[in-house]
C-alpha cells in the first residue's frame, strides 16, 4: 500500500513551522500506520514553536511536533494481532525501548531509554500519515469522537496527576492553573470523590469554563503575594487542602501550592518548571508536606477511555477551536494568544467536523 503524499507541519527553528511532503513510512514489525485524524495542541508544542526548546530538550533538526492525537490504522506490520485496518485508536506517544528496571516494576514513564512521539529529535503526529509502536494504540469505540481520542492524552495526564496525589473520597483539593491539563486534574479530581476542588487562573474565561465543567470554587490571580493566594483558597475552602497539583509550571504557582496544603498533605507538581526555583521548603519541612513530581502517565490509557465511554467524564467542552492543517500558523497563533480552551489540528481534509 502506498500513499503519495503525507503533508507535515515541520518545525525548522522557532517560528519557522512549513508545511512540507514528507514519505510515508511503512509500518515495521508490532507496528501500525496510522491516517492522523485529530492532533492537539498543548503547551509543550507551543513552547516548542515559540522558542525552539522546552527543559531538557531542543530542536536541533527539523522535527514534526503533536504527541496528543488519535486516528485510523490503515495497515499493520507483522506481529500486530490485536488490531487490523480501520481500527479507530487513541495513541499514547511515548513508550520504552528497553525493559529497564524502571520498566519491569510497572513504572515505565520513566524509563531511562524512551521513544517520545512529537518530541525532538522524534518527530510527531501533526502530518497525515505516521507509524507507532501497535501496543501503544488502543481501540476507541464509534460512540467517541476523534477528538475525544486525542485528549485522552491530556486526561491521562490528569489522572496519573490524581494518583500521585493519592486524591480520594473526601479529600480537598487546590488546582493551580485552569488550562487543559488543570481542568482535567479537575475533571478526575472531581470523578475519584473529591469533596471540594478550588482552582485559580489568571483568565476569567477560563475559570467561566472551570465552573461550568464542575469546580466547586474558582479564584482569579489579581497580582496577590503566594501567601495571599494560599488564604484565599482556605477561606473558599473553609479548611487548607489535602492535596494541591500545580499545573502551570511557574514559581508563583508552585508556591502558593507550598503555603496552601495542610500540614501532612502533598504537593503534586505536573506543570514543567525551570531547572532552578525558588520555593519556601521550610513549609514542606516543618509541616510534613509531600512533593511529589508527576511525569506524563502511566497505564492510564484503558481507565481514560473507560471513562469517556461511561460517560464519567465529558472533554467535549474543552475543544473550543479547530483548524485544518493547512491552517496551523493560525491555530498555533490563536493557542499562543490564549483563546479558549484546547485547539485541534485536523489532519484528515474529509473530515472537519
Amino acid at each position: 500500500m502506498s500513499h503519495r503524499e503525507n503533508l507535515s507541519a515541520v518545525l525548522h527553528a522557532p517560528r519557522d513551522l512549513r508545511l512540507e511532503n514528507r514519505p510515508v513510512t511503512e509500518p515495521k514489525s508490532n507496528e501500525v500506520l496510522l491516517k492522523i485524524n485529530s492532533v492537539g495542541i498543548c503547551g509543550t508544542d507551543l513552547k516548542f514553536w515559540e522558542y525552539g526548546r522546552i527543559v531538557g530538550f531542543d530542536i536541533n533538526k527539523p522535527v514534526i511536533l503533536g504527541h496528543e492525537f488519535s486516528g485510523t490504522v490503515v495497515k499493520v506490520g507483522s506481529g500486530v494481532e490485536h488490531l487490523k485496518a480501520g481500527d479507530r485508536v487513541a495513541v499514547e506517544p511515548s513508550f520504552p525501548i528497553k525493559d529497564d528496571e524502571l520498566v519491569k516494576s510497572g513504572r515505565y514513564n520513566l524509563a531511562l531509554s524512551e521513544h517520545r512521539t512529537g518530541i525532538p529529535p522524534s518527530n510527531g503526529a501533526m502530518c497525515q500519515y505516521l507509524a507507532h509502536n501497535a501496543n501503544y494504540c488502543f481501540k476507541i469505540p464509534d460512540s467517541l469522537s476523534f477528538e475525544e481520542g486525542a485528549l485522552v492524552e491530556p486526561l491521562s495526564v490528569g489522572i496519573h496527576a490524581c494518583h500521585r496525589g493519592e486524591v480520594k473520597i473526601g479529600k480537598t483539593v487546590f488546582i493551580c492553573g485552569a488550562g487543559t491539563i488543570g481542568l482535567m486534574c479537575m475533571l478526575v479530581a472531581k470523578t475519584m470523590g473529591a469533596a471540594q476542588v478550588v482552582i485559580c487562573d489568571l483568565i476569567s474565561s477560563r475559570l467561566e469554563m472551570a465552573k461550568k465543567l464542575g469546580a466547586d470554587f474558582t479564584i482569579k490571580i489579581d497580582g496577590e503575594t503566594p501567601e495571599i493566594l494560599a488564604k484565599k483558597v482556605k477561606a473558599v475552602l473553609g479548611t487548607m487542602p489535602n492535596v494541591s497539583l500545580e499545573c502551570t509550571g511557574k514559581e508563583f504557582c508552585m508556591q502558593a501550592g507550598m503555603y496552601a496544603t495542610c500540614s501532612g498533605g502533598t504537593m503534586v507538581l505536573v506543570g514543567l518548571f525551570e531547572e532552578q526555583m525558588n520555593i519556601p521548603i521550610t513549609q514542606a519541612i516543618i509541616r510534613e508536606v509531600d512533593i511529589r513530581g508527576s511525569f506524563k502517565y502511566c497505564n492510564t490509557w484503558p481507565m481514560a477511555i473507560n471513562m469517556l465511554v461511561l460517560n464519567k467524564i465529558d472533554v467535549k467542552p474543552l475543544v473550543t477551536h479547530r483548524f485544518p492543517l493547512n491552517e496551523i500558523q493560525k491555530a498555533f497563533e490563536t493557542t499562543r494568544k490564549g483563546m479558549g480552551i484546547k485547539v485541534i489540528l485536523k489532519c484528515d481534509p474529509s473530515d472537519m467536523d
